[in-house]
């Protein structure tokens, strides 16, 4: 699908996401935290848009040079120590692959996840200082630390700016970031009310606005929640009974929100049993990923007016006024194991990535996602084929 003019396929995600013209169309993504039984950390996400960007499998290696550019300040160059293996997006103008999730070889993941009310700090940093692009946080931390408290107090030392993405200031970055480390530590970090956050996050769950504080307040809301079927209940001698299983959740949120999906979150990361291997663990977390896996059509909004937004967001089969938001992928982290899982939409299987067995990779090694055959179960052979 070609974009007219200069325009990508990325900016128009990124005009989707920012939700300027059409407040119901948004990224909807989902990010929460699995421990097993040993108590080792798995990370899962979904990406959600009403398009399909370019996106590419990308392996950066140790001692790769980088470089960030933020407005008018001087570029911030920095040597990669440690690899890692990245699912990227293209940018149109530097041709830099900006990264959307990640793990690298320290067990440290990385997430992006939309957050149209982003609003950073104004720009009071001297033009000679080096300055980071909030787009290239998930590049500058995997390439650069081993966990979140590294990342965290990095931060308060390191100037981040959210960018525009677009000339003449138009479109700031509408992102916030979440990440998870080896340990099981969690942090969110976040651009809002001309303020920069980052927060610890003990429960492991991120989704979209409103801020994360918010959704932890509203989980004061759901103190009653329990995995325990309560079937039976007697009322004047009437026996009253629930005749299957699952009635537990009943009070959960239905909506595909970021609200509901929060609080649905945290009930199937908590909940969830705990696996006795890690390869167990996977796939009790590809079963709970499953829980926010949207297929296209399942909600429909009215299509954008603007002739590259009509062609940026295809329609819905069947509903030529309409778009509709669907699962692009699903992610998966084995945290210490160092594997790295995605499923497209167009798959049911998952791509592995086994980020230990690259670890003696010298070069970047990127394939798109859409290129990588049907049926392919090691990821390792897609990046580097014979």
């Amino acid at each position: 699908m070609l974009i007219p003019s200069k325009l990508s396929r990325t900016l128009m995600a990124t005009l989707v996401a920012s939700t300027i013209t059409l407040p119901s169309i948004a990224e909807a993504c989902t990010s929460l935290l699995y421990t097993d039984a040993q108590g080792a950390p798995y990370a899962g996400r979904t990406m959600e848009l009403p398009m399909e960007l370019p996106y590419q499998a990308t392996f950066f290696p140790k001692n790769t040079d980088f470089s960030s550019k933020a407005d008018a300040h001087a570029a911030l160059s920095f040597k990669g120590k440690f690899g890692f293996i990245s699912l990227t997006v293209p940018d149109p103008l530097s041709k830099d692959l900006k990264v959307v999730e990640g793990l690298n070889d320290q067990g440290l993941s990385f997430s992006v996840l939309a957050f149209a009310s982003t609003d950073g700090p104004k720009d009071m940093v001297a033009n000679t200082t080096k300055v980071l692009n909030a787009i290239d946080l998930g590049t500058w931390a995997l390439s650069q630390f081993k966990n979140v408290a590294d990342v965290k107090a990095a931060l308060e030392k390191q100037p981040v700016l959210v960018d525009a993405l677009l000339p003449l200031g138009m479109m700031k970055t509408p992102f916030h970031y979440t990440l998870h480390d080896a340990k099981g530590n969690s942090i969110v970090i976040e651009f809002a009310n001309g303020k920069q956050n980052v927060i610890d996050n003990p429960i492991g769950v991120m989704t979209n606005g409103p801020e994360f504080d918010w959704h932890m307040t509203n989980l004061n809301n759901y103190t009653f929640l329990n995995n325990k079927d309560h079937s039976t209940l007697e009322v004047n001698g009437v026996k009253l009974t629930q005749p299957d299983s699952g009635i537990a959740t009943t009070a959960l949120p239905a909506s595909n929100t970021s609200v509901g999906r929060f609080v649905r979150a945290v009930y199937y990361s908590q909940f969830a049993e705990k696996a006795a291997t890690s390869e167990k663990a996977m796939t009790t977390l590809a079963h709970v990923m499953n829980n926010f896996d949207r297929p296209r059509g399942i909600s429909i909004d009215n299509r954008f007016t603007g002739e590259i937004a009509n062609i940026a967001a295809p329609e819905v089969e069947g509903h030529p006024m309409y778009t509709t938001e669907y699962t692009s992928w699903t992610a998966l982290a084995d945290l210490r194991q160092l594997q790295f899982n995605v499923r497209s939409y167009d798959q049911l299987n998952y791509l592995n990535f086994d980020l230990a067995a690259l670890a003696d990779e010298q070069q970047t090694l990127s394939v798109a996602l859409n290129k990588i055959p049907v049926g392919l179960s090691e990821g390792n052979k897609a990046l580097k084929p014979k």
